[in-house]
């Protein structure tokens, strides 16, 4: 939960998270839609599957125990270099390098490393001046010591809380005296990130089809954006899109008795600066039947299902329509 979130926005989750998935093998067990529900909101959702496909494979391959060698812990679905060297040394203080954006920023500024971080090269120098720190701390402790622990989250909040990105605080710093950036004034200028791609607007129109009070929704193919998630029929504008009824008819493959404005939702998605009109249709067409794949519902069926973040917004607007 915590892969590219803060902690104070985790909290909640971990709390509901944990409450309903005590064990592994509650996890393991759990419906696919339960699981995104309560990932609702956090973003990168593919986390959350890697979490249960990870959670079946500790129960059919590791008698629901999590493996505590580094290798074991790579071959984990979502679990990559960092996180496998974070969970070798914090929760089995084995001397295993950890290497995130706080600890980069502590050792391009302790060594004066110019490279571009995410260079080959010089990517490769940090992991091993990482995994050589690491094995230095190992050997200062003494028995019983978490000397690997300790040291790993000390050098992530170091980064965190003193050498920050903006305004470092270099006169509270245990090693200033050690820092070449701090003596050669290039503090400011380390580390040498590469430039951001500059953002991209996209607009997006979704149409909340109601007919005989059950609403028309689609859920995302696997393997996609947002996979199986649920979502209102929307469609992608385009400098050449028809008029806002015809493009409608496109979203539902019906022409809407009556079209109204129900919100605008704006997010983001990693680059691109998304702006979703949405629009409220009553239409004419039997519950039964489904359109483009799609699944008509009523309110009370759509509370439980897991939706992409934009379209559980407009499901927040609508929450007070329906109970007039």
């Amino acid at each position: 939960m915590l892969q590219q979130t803060q902690v104070k926005t985790v909290l909640a989750y971990w709390e509901r998270w944990m409450r309903r998935f005590p064990t592994i093998q509650s996890l393991a067990k759990a419906k696919p839609d339960e699981v995104l529900k309560l990932w609702e909101g956090l973003g990168y959702y593919t986390r959350a599957r890697n979490l249960q496909k990870t959670a079946k494979i500790l129960v059919e391959q590791h008698n629901g125990k999590f493996p505590e060698g580094f290798s074991e812990i790579l071959a984990l679905p979502g679990i990559g270099r960092y996180t496998a060297g974070a969970i070798s040394s914090i929760a089995f203080n084995q001397a295993a390098p950890i290497l995130d954006g706080n600890v980069i920023r502590v050792l391009t500024r302790l060594f004066g490393i110019k490279g571009d971080p995410g260079g080959t090269s010089t990517n490769a120098r940090l992991w091993a001046l990482a995994e050589g720190l690491v094995r230095l701390a190992s050997k200062a402790g003494v028995a019983g010591d978490r000397q690997c622990s300790s040291f790993n989250q000390a050098l992530m909040e170091l980064g965190a809380l003193v050498c920050t990105p903006a305004q470092p605080k270099c006169p509270l710093c245990p090693i200033i005296a050690q820092c070449v950036a701090q003596r050669t004034g290039q503090v400011k200028s380390l580390p040498n990130l590469r430039r951001r791609m500059p953002s991209t607007a996209r607009r997006f129109v979704a149409v909340v089809a109601e007919s005989r009070g059950r609403f028309l929704v689609r859920q995302r193919p696997v393997g996609g954006i947002n996979a199986q998630f649920w979502e209102f029929p929307n469609i992608e504008l385009t400098p050449n899109s028809p008029p806002l009824n015809e493009t409608a008819r496109t979203i539902l493959n019906v022409t809407p008795i009556v079209l109204r404005p129900l919100c605008v939702i704006k997010h983001t998605i990693t680059r691109y600066r998304i702006t979703l009109d949405a629009y409220h249709a009553s239409v004419k067409r039997s519950p039964r039947r489904t359109v483009d794949g799609g699944h008509w519902l009523t309110w009370d069926e759509l509370q439980p299902l897991p939706f992409t973040s934009a379209h559980r917004k407009i499901l927040k607007v609508m929450a007070p329509m329906r109970a007039r």
